[in-house]
């Protein structure tokens, strides 16, 4: 999070702090003066995602091979200056950062309720001032520095620490990112990305000692201003009263400045004139309304002090006593051999989630580009639950009998307020001769063992009895039909436009070009393709986290998004589909798709059918329909105002996990005020019947 303000004050009030540098010469006496030591950027990948996602089209999913271009051409630009890039993307949601990560969720709630309501208004996608990350971008951004040979880590703890820990360590010439925090960092010097122009490789260098010489304190001053004003340990709500004691005092008001700025520059001048001790600290702790916890500011100020590193403010022996109370937590896997090597994959960005699990059973999904007032869509979290289930169940090894821990899930979705996590039981998958150990999934080898990670990983989708003929498609299509499959069986209201939408999709993606689906123009922009395209893209994170749990039976590479999903394409495709336009139209008249096209289709259809869920059509191309859609009309209320409508459009047979999706919809009805009862009363602990 940083220190809120920092930032700009750094830009309005102290300019002379923000340096602009050439990264080039910059390398080049790195080289002079460490002839041994090459060139290495340390990357904070997360602040810089939103920079990255420069195609034009954002709201359809995501366009995935061209955003896989403008990375590699990121990269480029620093390897052709022989620059070495190293990129950290947060692992974990740290528990202080809790109550934060939450405010952002119900924010980005928020915010993409107003992007659907521009789109249904104005069927187009709204201006870059709304932009909102496409679903996992972050996720899929990191196998995709991997897939371009970058390395790539994800952290263990606070991914700034972790960072700034790394370029301290490296003699790294600096760090990119976007994040105050960095300031406050005795690491090595501080890039924006934000300023940064790629093809000349020049940005702005912001500079801690000129920050310190306009504040009039030291670099060892630095961790305490940031604790003094607020950051992820000692929350702002504590230091109101402090602040106005600084103001009162503080001759560096200034009428030209914001509030924030004179703040900062009053708690500068409070903290220059107190001896940088440990019973000055210890004294500030007195003085403020720490609540029950009077080590806030000490274990604040520790949490910027990097490995070897040591402040006057704080002894040593508590900055190793927290250190050391980080690395003794238990972890949920007992078996060393089997965490170990979670450990190692996490770190090295090979698995999904799976450390996250084995070491406290807990587990996050941000928000999604999801529909709210879609009623007849439940939310990700809800569709893909079921699977996790199953998933959690493989690695906490549920079937050896004994208590099975319950694992805490914090996702947003319609109705939850994030007041505290989602207790879920894993659920055995349904495999002859019961779940295999991960010790044989993970470290056994031979052909059998492959088979069976591969029929482990299909139980996660109810699709073990189609093991045979899923193998016997290319691996990229292999896993997209798994997904479609168990998408086609969880919600109801997908019809066969949407399935010949998503087929169609996968099989005309294959042959073009980053360029040539940069080139494709969209007349206008569903509000339902985008919903859906957000949940496929969902779907491809559970391929991921069941894959990784079952010991890789697929390449990663395989169940990436730019193997099987393109956001315009779908949007195409969802559109032509629903249009009633021909298979040939919708396989762009390539008769060598008709086959594969028909076949697929035949495929999830019959393993539909097997589990008593009938594909019926059902286009959505009226614009009467969508309008009253869009104002939150259930499909009843829609059939009297239009009397084309009131015709079965979809299948009496009840898709599996139904009972899940009839307590989402009527939720989401008592939420509107159609039923009654408190719209939270039923959380989803237990799994479905």
């Amino acid at each position: 999070m940083g220190v809120r303000g920092l930032q700009g004050f750094v830009a309005r009030v102290c300019p002379h702090a923000c340096q602009t540098v050439d990264l080039r010469q910059m390398a080049e006496k790195h080289r002079t003066d460490h002839p041994d030591c090459p060139p290495v950027i340390v990357v904070d990948a997360m602040s810089c995602v939103r920079r990255w996602y420069t195609p034009e089209s954002w709201v359809c999913g995501g366009q995935w091979r061209e955003y896989l271009a403008v990375l590699e051409d990121f990269i480029n630009a620093f390897m052709a200056a022989g620059i070495k890039l190293v990129f950290y993307f947060d692992g974990v949601v740290e528990e202080k950062k809790r109550d934060e990560w939450i405010k952002r969720r119900m924010k980005n709630t928020e915010e993409i309720a107003r992007l659907f309501q521009f789109i249904k208004s104005y069927r187009i996608q709204p201006g870059r001032e709304m932009f909102v990350l496409p679903s996992a971008l972050p996720t899929f951004t990191r196998y995709a520095l991997k897939s371009l040979g970058q390395k790539t880590v994800c952290t263990l703890q606070e991914a700034d620490f972790e960072v700034a820990a790394y370029g301290l360590q490296h003699k790294c010439i600096g760090i990119l990112g976007q994040d105050s925090d960095y300031l406050i960092y005795d690491t090595c010097p501080y890039f924006s990305i934000e300023n940064l122009c790629l093809d000349r490789l020049v940005t702005v260098m912001y500079s801690r000692e000129v920050l310190c010489r306009v504040l009039g304190i030291s670099l060892t001053h630095l961790p305490l201003f940031a604790c003094l004003l607020g950051n992820d340990i000692v929350p702002e709500s504590m230091l109101e009263g402090f602040w106005n004691k600084c103001l009162t005092k503080s001759h560096h008001r200034n009428c030209s400045y914001s509030r924030r700025a004179d703040i900062l520059l009053s708690v500068a001048n409070y903290i220059s004139k107190i001896p940088c001790s440990y019973s000055s600290l210890k004294k500030l702790e007195e003085i403020l309304p720490l609540g029950s916890d009077k080590t806030l500011l000490c274990r604040g100020v520790s949490s910027y002090l990097l490995p070897g590193q040591q402040s006057p403010w704080v002894p040593h022996n508590e900055t190793i006593c927290q250190m050391l109370s980080l690395q003794q937590q238990s972890p949920l896997c007992q078996d060393k051999e089997i965490f170990q090597l979670a450990k190692e994959q996490h770190i090295q960005s090979e698995n999904y989630s799976i450390f996250n699990i084995l070491s406290h059973g807990e587990i996050e999904c941000s928000n999604s580009l999801e529909d709210d007032f879609d009623r007849e869509i439940p939310g990700q979290a809800l569709i893909y639950r079921p699977a996790r289930q199953h998933i959690y169940s493989i690695l906490l090894e549920s079937g050896k009998g004994g208590t099975c821990p319950s694992v805490k899930e914090w996702f947003v979705y319609f109705g939850n307020p994030l007041k505290q996590p989602d207790l879920i039981q894993p659920v055995q998958p349904s495999l002859t001769g019961g779940t295999p150990s991960l010790k044989t999934l993970w470290l056994a080898k031979g052909p059998d063992v492959e088979k069976q990670r591969y029929s482990t990983f299909l139980a996660c989708f109810h699709l073990q009895d189609e093991m045979e003929e899923l193998q016997a498609l290319e691996a990229p299509v292999a896993g997209f039909c798994c997904l479609l499959a168990y998408l086609m069986m969880q919600v109801s209201s997908l019809s066969l436009e949407d399935l010949n939408a998503f087929l169609a999709l996968v099989l005309c993606l294959k042959g073009k070009s980053a360029a040539q689906l940069k080139g494709l123009q969209l007349a206008q922009v569903d509000s339902r393709a985008v919903h859906l395209g957000a949940v496929l893209i969902r779907g491809l994170t559970t391929l991921l986290m069941a894959n990784s749990a079952c010991g890789f039976p697929f390449r990663m590479d395989d169940l990436m998004p730019w193997a099987v999903f393109d956001g315009k394409l779908f949007q195409e495709k969802y559109q032509k589909a629903h249009r009633g336009c021909s298979m040939e139209e919708l396989l762009e008249g390539n008769e060598s798709l008709y086959t594969p096209f028909q076949n697929l289709k035949s495929l999830i259809c019959k393993i539909c059918m097997a589990k008593n869920r009938t594909i019926q059509s059902r286009p959505r191309g009226n614009e009467l329909e969508e309008l009253l859609s869009a104002h939150g009309f259930s499909e009843e209320e829609q059939r009297d105002f239009n009397p084309r409508l009131q015709q079965p459009h979809r299948s009496h047979v009840v898709s599996p996990y139904h009972n899940q999706m009839r307590e989402f919809t009527q939720r989401h009805l008592q939420s509107q005020g159609r039923g009654s009862g408190h719209p939270h009363g039923r959380r989803y602990h237990n799994p479905p019947q």
